[in-house]
């Protein structure tokens, strides 16, 4: 089979998947992308410029046509009817409907036309897929309850058929293995590989390193995780206070570096209180890091198999759990056999996950 790709966010996790999918699929792609730079444009234009790519391509060539929450599907079959023909599977990595605002105000001003962007191409799609059950179900739920608010004429029918052809899929992960040989002895080393945003709640873990460091507890830091422009106050401030601890503060640029800070350290800690997934704390337990995180979003499903691992999501029962960790590192006992990290994420290898996402997409379009 060979597929039309269309990745109007050609970058980060939007790129990992689709290449890493790509790579280990028994189907041919056609990858069309677009910068990933500037998401409310890409959201608003995509479909224009892709249209304007496509007008001369055979697409009888393609068996089908794959996608995500960041095209506007309407508009490009709109102006593109030949793509209609192609069975087109999209995929939600997350949703503009359920985004955290930072404030009142700030949700006041919300442009809900994304949202109601991510409906229509959802409702116009053969299949929809999620990358946790989580956010299929929270996407209909939500979806469900803003469009019975508008004006008039809610089209509610759209969330039931999105309903019907809706499915999970996790997504792939290049899994790292752990290296017992780069832990190091000392104090714990606790590690944030979360992206420098406001839904990942930064300022929840900083405060839970506060109490750490007044309970006298010594640990070492490692703050990754991908930054832009413009970032959360919260990191400048604990560069500086925390300068005795950190060991590595930024993006890391290189992947080896990336993995050996992560084989390098204790714990990986997530406070977000937005998480469709989690690919990054996946990445991290890979290599052998406890997780601690909110007991809420999809890290329930996606570390199911794992106990003891979850918190309230405060500084202080953070903190409680970082100290048990520290103590535990002590005394040589971690709580969690972090040997058997790795084969805890190992569903969610890219070998076993393409396989599952061609079997998938393969019985779509034999059903389309």
């Amino acid at each position: 089979m060979k597929l039309l790709a269309l990745n109007p966010f050609h970058g980060g996790s939007h790129k990992a998947f689709l290449e890493g999918w790509a790579k280990h699929s028994c189907h041919s792609f056609e990858i069309v992308g677009l910068p990933a730079r500037k998401w409310k444009w890409r959201m608003r234009h995509a479909a224009v410029e892709f249209a304007r790519q496509l007008q001369n391509v055979d697409l009888d060539q393609f068996d089908g046509l794959f996608t995500t929450d960041m095209l506007d599907l309407p508009t490009l079959r709109g102006l593109l009817p030949a793509i209609t023909r192609l069975p087109t599977t999209i995929y939600f990595h997350e949703n503009q409907l359920m985004y955290p605002s930072r404030g009142a105000a700030n949700s006041r001003q919300r442009d809900m036309h994304f949202a109601f962007t991510n409906i229509v191409s959802a409702a116009s799609a053969d299949a929809v897929w999620f990358n946790s059950t989580w956010h299929r179900e929270s996407f209909i739920k939500a979806a469900r309850e803003w469009l019975a608010k508008m004006p008039d004429f809610p089209p509610l029918e759209l969330v039931d058929s999105i309903a019907a052809k809706a499915s999970t899929q996790h997504p792939g992960v290049d899994l790292i293995g752990s290296n017992e040989d780069q832990r190091h002895t000392g104090p714990l080393t606790i590690a944030w590989v979360s992206r420098w945003e406001h839904d990942k709640n930064p300022s929840t873990f900083f405060d839970s390193l506060r109490l750490l460091k007044q309970s006298g507890t010594e640990f070492q830091l490692n703050v990754l995780g991908e930054s832009y422009q413009r970032w959360p106050e919260c990191f400048d401030v604990a560069k500086r206070e925390f300068t005795a601890e950190i060991q590595h503060f930024g993006f890391a640029t290189d992947r080896s570096q990336y993995e050996r800070l992560l084989q390098q350290s204790d714990v990986v800690v997530s406070t977000a209180i937005h998480e469709f997934f989690g690919l990054a704390i996946v990445e991290a337990v890979s290599a052998g890091c406890i997780p601690l995180l909110p007991e809420s979003l999809a890290y329930p499903e996606v570390f199911s198999e794992l106990t003891g691992i979850f918190h309230r999501n405060s500084p202080e029962h953070l903190c409680e759990q970082l100290v048990v960790h520290a103590d535990a590192k002590r005394q040589n006992a971690d709580p969690i056999d972090r040997n058997n990290l790795p084969q805890h994420v190992s569903r969610y290898a890219w070998p076993a996950v393409a396989k599952s996402l061609d079997s998938h997409i393969l019985s779509r379009q034999n059903n389309a």
